[in-house]
């Protein structure tokens, strides 16, 4: 007699389905196209599942780029503040941005967050939040350092650098699509932070 399937790998299956699911078809349709119902069907669960684990289309979404973002957006620290902010934007660039899975995921979910503020907030205490605090913290070392002024605000600097790569995104305003480009929009924000 063979032994009874294990829920738990059951439930991590369901899960899995669901994350690539939402993905995929965020990356066919857009975000705004993508449906509780339409998730459900490609991952072969029912909405109930779907319903049981997350509130919303856009939970989902958000849990999904969460596994999938952090590979691509790992901030180095090789002590060359320079080359780590263009190793660590490039990947959000082309590892997140540029791929129309994620990079329509996140402007669909950011787009969202404008009239969900429970949203808002996971996304921000999710996905940005502890981003964006591997940055400063990247950052405050630079500046021990003495490759940043005494007085930069990490705040400020964290603004002057990705402000440019989510105008851009989220206006619709080309993106950044060379090294040179990056590199352009980093020397002038370090620049203003000497």
């Amino acid at each position: 007699m063979s032994p009874e399937p294990n829920p738990q790998r059951r439930s991590e299956k369901s899960r899995s389905a669901i994350i690539e699911a939402a993905l995929d078809l965020c990356g066919e349709h857009g975000y705004g196209h993508v449906t509780v119902e339409a998730i459900a069907a490609r991952a072969k669960v029912s909405k109930k599942t779907i319903y049981r684990w997350w509130p919303s289309k856009g939970a989902v979404v958000l849990d999904a780029l969460d596994e999938t973002v952090n590979p691509a957006v790992t901030f180095p620290n090789t002590g060359d503040l320079r080359a780590d902010l263009e190793a660590q934007m490039w990947g959000l660039l082309q590892g997140v941005m540029a791929e129309p899975r994620t990079g329509r995921a996140l402007t669909g979910l950011i787009a969202d967050t404008q009239h969900d503020p429970d949203l808002a907030r996971s996304l921000n205490d999710d996905l940005i939040g502890p981003r964006a605090q591997e940055a400063r913290a990247r950052l405050a070392k630079a500046k021990a350092a003495g490759q940043l002024s005494r007085d930069a605000d990490l705040d400020l600097a964290l603004e002057l650098l990705y402000g440019p790569v989510y105008y851009r995104l989220l206006l619709h305003q080309g993106d950044l699509h060379t090294r040179e480009e990056l590199r352009k929009v980093i020397d002038h924000a370090l620049r203003a932070l000497a």
